[in-house]
């Protein structure tokens, strides 16, 4: 039961951050919040990290899959908004959210057994994810303007600037600049594909280190290396703001990256698949909250998504008990 509680506390967690980040990156920005998001979680993090009492010994090998961890969550943040910059949401977060579904194919492939029952229950609940993230309305959304998850980062159109034109030509013809991007499913799709092959090698990589050294130092590894490669970059470009309004919606999020990280790892020390597919709900959990507090429509595959799903966790949780 342990990689079941671990998965779906994560979930929920990253499901609050997802909502968080989202309504804040509206107000800042995503490439902010994201920065905002990192920070905190490693500002949270670094002192549990401290007093976590160390391994005996630190073998190279595990110091390379905290690293090779850290890697894996910027690498795949910038291949997924690689993605949406040129591609729809509707093709691109289908693919993404089988990254738990990939992290358990590896897992499974490395000695990590299951028996048949959960597979078969797995399957259903990866179905149920990738059902959950069809938004209903948006097929025809680019997904360069759509925040898709809450660590999506955000690449700002570059202004050209051009010769000045006569009043008279100006009032003639007034050309209105363009960002949109031209969509390339294809491409969209392949990225998107790469992302969620790098998020199943970090969720793997994460696990595995979980059982060498504490959960806490898993967790913070990824911030590590976004600190980095987003925080500091902001920084130097002295970008990294933040209002009153988004300033709670930030720490709500930071708190739910890196306690959700923790429980995800925790989880793994029992099963990394398990735990792999338990804590990509998230994006369903998103879409059931945004429906509950916000409103928001939920689509006939949605809400089959979020049935398979429990279905899924009712009989996993029965027969793993």
């Amino acid at each position: 039961m342990t990689a079941i509680i671990g998965g779906l506390g994560a979930a929920a967690l990253w499901a609050a951050a997802t909502l968080c980040s989202s309504r804040s990156s509206r107000m800042l920005g995503s490439r902010v919040v994201l920065g905002w998001v990192i920070l905190v979680a490693f500002v949270i993090g670094l002192p549990l990290a401290v007093v976590s009492p160390a391994p005996a010994t630190l073998e190279p090998s595990t110091v390379a899959l905290l690293g090779l961890a850290g890697i894996c969550y910027v690498v795949g943040l910038q291949l997924t908004y690689a993605a949406l910059h040129v591609g729809k949401v509707s093709i691109v977060a289908p693919i993404v959210a089988t990254e738990g579904a990939v992290a358990a194919l590896i897992a499974v492939a490395l000695g990590d057994a299951i028996g048949l029952v959960a597979g078969i229950m797995l399957l259903l609940i990866v179905t149920g994810v990738v059902l959950s993230t069809l938004e209903p309305g948006r097929s025809d959304v680019m997904a360069g303007d759509f925040d898709l998850v809450a660590d999506a980062i955000d690449d700002q159109p570059i202004e050209v600037p051009t010769a000045p034109v006569p009043p008279a030509a100006a009032s003639a013809s007034a050309p209105v600049p363009s960002t949109e991007h031209p969509v390339d499913a294809r491409r969209a799709a392949i990225l998107a594909v790469i992302a969620a092959l790098v998020f199943g090698v970090g969720l793997v990589a994460s696990g595995r280190a979980a059982s060498l050294v504490p959960v806490a130092w898993v967790a913070l590894s990824a911030r590590i290396v976004g600190m980095a490669v987003v925080v500091l970059p902001l920084l130097l470009q002295g970008r990294l703001r933040v209002t009153r309004a988004a300033l709670p919606l930030v720490l709500i999020a930071g708190f739910g990256e890196i306690f959700g990280s923790m429980l995800s790892a925790w989880g793994s020390r029992e099963s990394i698949a398990i735990t792999a597919v338990m804590g990509s709900q998230f994006a369903a959990f998103a879409a059931v909250a945004a429906f509950l507090l916000f409103g928001e429509r939920l689509g006939r595959l949605q809400v089959a998504g979020v049935t398979l799903i429990a279905i899924g966790v009712t009989v996993l949780a029965a027969a793993t008990a």
